[in-house]
């Protein structure tokens, strides 16, 4: 990368950051009261929500991930922006209206609101805090990525950066300061991805390439490709390809590689002539016939179960995202706030298109990304790879503005979310706690991301979720739905549901999950726990509030009332916070 291109996209990096700052600065002079801090005090419209609700949801798993994981892994990866999606019916159906009317400031609120029990409040509030902190990983995680791959900084570099500019924003005006800057993010980050992939549809059909060809993916022109982390690879051909470094245990030095598997360490360098058939990462297709085909899973022995538990995580633990849920509280009404989901699934559709299309490009233009288990960087490298020039400088610099857009946006919200929690439920909810709160999440989740174990951006992300299905989702749909629902089985159900979703995403985010030492089940579970862990949590809750009827609230009756009557007929009542 030249000096030039490099000038280019650090102008494009900071302007968006300052940007940024300078919106959040507009939205956060208006912030005065902790409610102005928690919700906006309640007064942010159905669209304006719904551009800030998607621009914090789509995270860098949305903008950099969804294009990797369908360059590796083809037409099974599309459950992820498809999931990230529908999620959003589930929220419209069963969740946002009835949340909205309880009048809770935040998930542990709306517990204690249903269930009557501060036992109730801690255990959700322990899960917020758990789930956003988890989430914020991968955010930092991925800034420090970026930051590496355009400007060659070091990875703390981005993620420090990136995590700097969220606690700034968040401690000097909460909510209603990031609800400007992620409506403002949205539509910075559809563009960012928009443009380039249109750009590439008019390169791609200039030439077209079969993608559906039984051959393997081939590069353009003599590529090299270092390998940072310890890989298994697949090659299917060897003409062209020569290895320098460690290959199966053995120091080589530019030898040619055999047909079939073989780790490769950190520091091995591979030599692709033109033309050269590219090795791909273990588990995923090596032909473009496989690729294009469905079932064959995400790189694991149990594709189905893996497609099956991703189905499940991304469907529900939309519903259990605190930085989503809070949104749904600013809304006026639970009227405007149907609106406001019906309106995210519309824009996160239109956004959707692109990532994927991109990940369609990254398999022709950049398939070197294949070979080295990390293909989060197709979106940062395609502009180049295929455009190149004066134009391939400056798309290059959208897509970087978009990244670093997409890092600030989702984790402002997240942190929020961690604000609120621990300001209210663990402080005295004074806007002095919410900033403290902030600082201390802020800096706890740079320093988490700088020590754990780095997966593809969506992958950790799909953990994440499959968390959240597994602990609040049932505790909003059974609260929100069955009158049978005790705070025993609340606590219950949300203890199991995070433990064992915690435990197993945290092995895989850690990096010890290695199908040679585990093997078969116990790795597929680990690394996909949703189709185990959410029905666990649900059985969970129902099993012990059956056996604890005697802890039902007895408001209960006004309780739902309060939920499910329409705000004109007058049953509801906004509660304030500190409001236990």
């Amino acid at each position: 990368m030249t000096t030039d291109v490099d000038t280019l996209t650090a102008v494009a990096l900071a302007l968006a950051a300052i940007a940024t700052v300078a919106v959040g600065a507009y939205g956060g002079r208006l912030s005065r009261t902790t409610s102005d801090f928690l919700v906006a005090s309640r007064s942010v419209g159905s669209r304006w929500n719904a551009a800030a609700i998607s621009g914090e949801y789509l995270s860098a798993a949305s903008f950099l991930g969804v294009a990797g994981l369908v360059a590796k892994y083809g037409a099974d990866a599309l459950w992820y922006p498809v999931g990230f999606t529908a999620g959003y019916l589930g929220l419209l159906m069963f969740v946002a209206a009835p949340l909205r009317r309880s009048g809770a400031y935040t998930v542990p609120d709306f517990a204690e609101f249903r269930l009557g029990s501060p036992s109730a409040r801690l255990a959700a509030m322990t899960v917020v805090v758990v789930v956003c902190v988890l989430y914020l990983i991968p955010q930092f995680q991925g800034a420090g990525l970026t930051m590496n791959i355009l400007l060659g900084v070091p990875v703390w570099t981005g993620a420090v950066a990136v995590g700097a500019i969220v606690i700034i924003n968040v401690v000097g005006g909460g909510m209603r300061s990031i609800t400007f800057v992620q409506a403002f993010q949205y539509w910075l980050k559809l563009t960012a991805i928009a443009v380039p992939a249109l750009a590439l549809t008019v390169v791609f059909f200039s030439d077209p390439t079969g993608l559906g060809q039984p051959a393997p993916p081939r590069v353009s022109h003599a590529t090299v490709v270092d390998i940072t982390t310890d890989v298994i690879v697949t090659v299917t051909e060897t003409d062209g390809v020569t290895v320098t470094g460690v290959i199966d245990g053995e120091r080589v030095s530019a030898v040619p590689i055999a047909v079939g598997s073989h780790e490769l360490a950190s520091g091995t360098v591979i030599h692709l002539d033109t033309g050269a058939a590219t090795p791909v990462v273990e588990g995923a297709p090596t032909t473009g016939s496989n690729w294009i085909a469905s079932g064959g899973g995400l790189g694991g022995t149990h594709p189905l179960f893996e497609v099956l538990s991703l189905i499940i995580a991304t469907f529900l633990g939309a519903m259990g995202l605190p930085h989503v849920l809070v949104r749904f509280y600013t809304n006026p009404d639970g009227r405007s706030a149907r609106r406001t989901a019906l309106a995210v699934i519309a824009l996160l559709s239109l956004f959707y298109l692109f990532p994927t299309l991109l990940g369609v490009f990254a398999r022709v233009y950049v398939p070197q990304l294949l070979l080295t288990g990390t293909a989060d960087a197709a979106v940062l490298l395609l502009p180049h790879a295929a455009v190149g020039g004066i134009p391939g400088q400056m798309l290059a610099a959208l897509v970087a503005a978009g990244a670093i857009a997409a890092f600030l946006a989702t984790s402002s919200g997240l942190l929020v979310s961690v604000a609120g929690a621990l300001s209210t439920d663990v402080l005295r909810g004074r806007v002095r706690d919410f900033r403290v709160a902030a600082l201390i999440g802020g800096l706890i989740a740079i320093a988490l991301s700088l020590a754990a174990g780095s997966l593809e951006l969506s992958r950790t992300v799909g953990l994440v979720f499959a968390v959240a299905a597994s602990t609040l989702c049932p505790l909003l749909v059974l609260g929100i739905w069955w009158r049978g629902l005790t705070a025993p089985g609340a606590v219950a159900g949300l203890a199991v549901g995070g433990v064992t979703s915690g435990l197993a995403t945290s092995l895989a985010i850690a990096g010890v999950v290695d199908d040679d030492v585990w093997g078969g089940w116990p790795a597929e579970i680990i690394g996909y726990p949703a189709a185990v862990t959410v029905p666990l949590a649900f059985a969970t809750m129902i099993g012990v509030s059956l056996a604890s009827r005697r802890h039902l609230p007895t408001d209960l009756a006004r309780t739902f009332a309060r939920m499910h009557v329409p705000e004109r007929l007058g049953m509801g009542i906004e509660r304030l916070p500190g409001d236990h």
